[in-house]
């Protein structure tokens, strides 16, 4: 038997017009994680929200369980204003989160015990849960006894136990290795598709493209920094979804196509062209963020892509033959972008003429190539050398370009932002950074060229 939709929608929690914002340190304003978000959960459809890392993809999760309130707009649960903790919702974790001292039975038995169910009545429940999830066997074992899918399994139980309308389920087979992840995805899909789920809906928060698309019915596409509704895209695939289909590299490709353009407009049509949106004007260089990627990440991308016909790949692909969840990968790109070393079409990437020299060259030279990208395209270091070089001493601290990134940024993702700078200044041999007295110098030779 497989999953069909209903026929009449019903709507089981609906977010309307939610903003989330959070304090920056030292009351410097505000630092918005969510901003206007609309979005809806649906009886009988599996919805993935998906976005890169700063999409507060796990924030919108927690608003819709009431876990943390919305800073403005509301959630609309079963009809009714959330006000408190959803009791219409479980939540299965990406770490697994079980209690040590207590059996597998015992930690899928929690729930129910908080919520009064008798002894008798609970571990019924619990045995059923226990016996779907195919942990038949193990309900005295404890924890340690236990494999990390193994551990992940009780996770579910223990929300299946509950029988809630909506699952929710953050990254939930992130911190398991590639097999058992791709076992137990299997294995949900698989009670999803024959009516045997124990909720009317899932939620699942993902960043993984490929997950998305194999196992939700819709998936809700957010941009970042502040995190927004982009648009969706719906999963027009017969269930279960083949990952051999034409039509699921179709989406796929799309999905990464708009995930790696973010001014792109994300219309749910695979075939749509890529906006030509002009992007915002920078108006300090140290609004502008930083793709999180080491220069030895970059570089050992490029040299993978160069490799192939016309030094361009598939970016799905791409992430398959490396084995890289899209956070990891995308930032990488992302800078590859920004230097001007590759272009991203399509759902492809292709090196730009100086990408493929810098993949081919040698190490003095990939020096010399990256010095002149950076100076060309990341006005944050073309700043921080000009102040360096206007310093008698050739010096700064730290601290004095931490503090103008936190005019922009949490203090935490400042900190980020500086340390991703650093790497980039000292392989383009900008600066220098002694850690020890947290100060940037200009090397030698600049700066007896600067006194001159």
């Amino acid at each position: 038997m497989t999953k069909t939709a209903p026929t009449t929608e019903q709507v089981l929690i609906a977010v309307e017009q939610v903003n989330k914002s959070f304090p920056l340190p030292d009351g410097k304003g505000e630092f918005t994680v969510l901003r206007q978000i609309n979005a809806k959960v649906n009886a009988g459809e599996v919805v993935a929200l998906l976005g890169r890392s700063g999409s507060g993809k796990s924030t919108l999760l927690r608003i819709m369980a009431g876990l943390i309130p919305p800073s403005d707009g509301q959630v609309i649960s079963n009809g009714k204003p959330l006000r408190s903790a959803n009791k219409d919702v479980a939540m299965v974790f990406q770490s697994f989160a079980l209690l040590p001292w207590l059996t597998v039975q015992e930690n899928v038995e929690l729930g129910l015990e908080a919520q009064g169910v008798s002894l008798e009545l609970r571990r019924k429940r619990a045995l059923k849960a226990i016996d779907l999830v195919g942990l038949d066997g193990f309900e005295s074992a404890y924890p340690k006894e236990l494999s990390g899918g193994m551990k992940q399994r009780v996770g579910f139980a223990r929300a299946f136990v509950i029988e809630p309308q909506v699952l929710f389920m953050d990254e939930p087979f992130s911190a398991l290795d590639v097999l058992t992840a791709e076992n137990l995805r299997g294995e949900i899909d698989d009670l999803w598709n024959a009516g045997s789920f124990p909720s009317k809906s899932i939620l699942i928060v993902t960043h993984n493209i490929e997950e998305a698309v194999f196992l939700a019915d819709r998936v809700i596409i957010l941009g970042a920094n502040p995190g927004r509704v982009r648009g969706e895209v719906v999963i027009d695939l017969p269930r279960p979804h083949d990952r051999t289909h034409p039509r699921f590299k179709a989406l796929v490709d799309y999905i990464y196509t708009v995930m790696t353009n973010p001014d792109a407009e994300v219309t749910g049509e695979v075939t749509v062209a890529q906006s030509d949106t002009p992007k915002e004007k920078i108006k300090s260089p140290y609004s502008q963020t930083l793709p999180h990627a080491r220069v030895g990440g970059i570089s050992g991308l490029l040299e993978l892509i160069v490799e192939q016909p016309e030094s361009r790949e598939d970016i799905f692909k791409l992430a398959e033959r490396i084995q890289l969840a899209v956070d990891d990968l995308l930032p990488i790109l992302d800078a590859a972008v920004l230097l001007g070393f590759a272009e991203v079409t399509q759902g492809d990437v292709q090196l730009t003429d100086i990408g493929r020299d810098f993949a081919t060259t040698t190490i003095l030279r990939s020096k010399d190539l990256f010095r002149q990208q950076v100076l060309q395209n990341v006005p944050m270091l073309v700043s921080i050398l000009q102040t360096l070089r206007e310093k008698r001493i050739g010096s700064m601290r730290a601290d004095f370009f931490v503090d103008l990134l936190d005019e922009h940024f949490p203090h935490i993702e400042a900190e980020r932002q500086f340390a991703t700078a650093v790497d980039w200044g000292r392989y383009a041999e900008l600066f220098e950074y002694d850690s020890r007295e947290e100060r940037l110098y200009l090397p030698e030779p600049m700066f007896a060229e600067s006194r001159e």
